[in-house]
């Protein structure tokens, strides 16, 4: 009896994620992939040093590019937690294809990474932007071994840089200049 409810209970998860994905795919409006290079970000960034930035959510400017900055940092050293490895070959590894065939991300702004600092409210905006760009300048250039994505499992540099500016441009929604 057991091994027939893990079956219904399996296949029921799995429709699950099949129809989550398909709906996912068909919102998501598609991003020019011109735009998901390294120094296009940083151009972006760049523009943004000589204004004065206003937050639309939760988190202030600071908030935003030091969470930016660690999952970048991240890629190049150790995620503090991951998601299981059943998630990040499901789910996770379903959410990048969507993501990356659309060339932009959707998620939760507001939701830190598992297990990294805490964001501090109200610091030099500056300071966490410079943070940012180093962080992808670093990236850019950078030769070892990535660490896997807490959430999506093992990426290629090119899938991570993509997954970095998907980033990086979904929290840039919430940022005003």
């Amino acid at each position: 009896m057991k091994r027939r409810q893990f079956i219904k209970a399996s296949l029921a998860s799995g429709a699950a994620i099949i129809g989550i994905g398909a709906g996912a795919f068909h919102l998501i409006e598609e991003r020019s992939k011109d735009s998901l290079t390294v120094d296009f970000a940083l151009k972006k960034l760049d523009e943004l040093s000589n204004e004065n930035l206003l937050n639309l959510g939760e988190w202030d400017p600071y908030q935003i590019f030091t969470h930016c900055a660690q999952s970048v940092e991240f890629s190049m050293s150790q995620f503090p937690e991951h998601k299981s490895s059943f998630f990040k070959s499901t789910v996770g590894k379903l959410a990048f294809s969507i993501f990356s065939s659309k060339g932009k991300m959707t998620h939760g702004l507001n939701e830190p990474i598992p297990s990294a600092p805490t964001l501090t409210k109200n610091l030099d905006s500056i300071i966490a932007l410079n943070r940012l760009k180093k962080s992808l300048i670093e990236f850019d250039s950078y030769q070892g071994a990535l660490a896997p994505h807490f959430a999506y499992g093992e990426l290629t540099k090119d899938e991570y840089e993509k997954a970095h500016l998907m980033h990086l441009y979904n929290h840039l929604q919430e940022i005003k200049s």
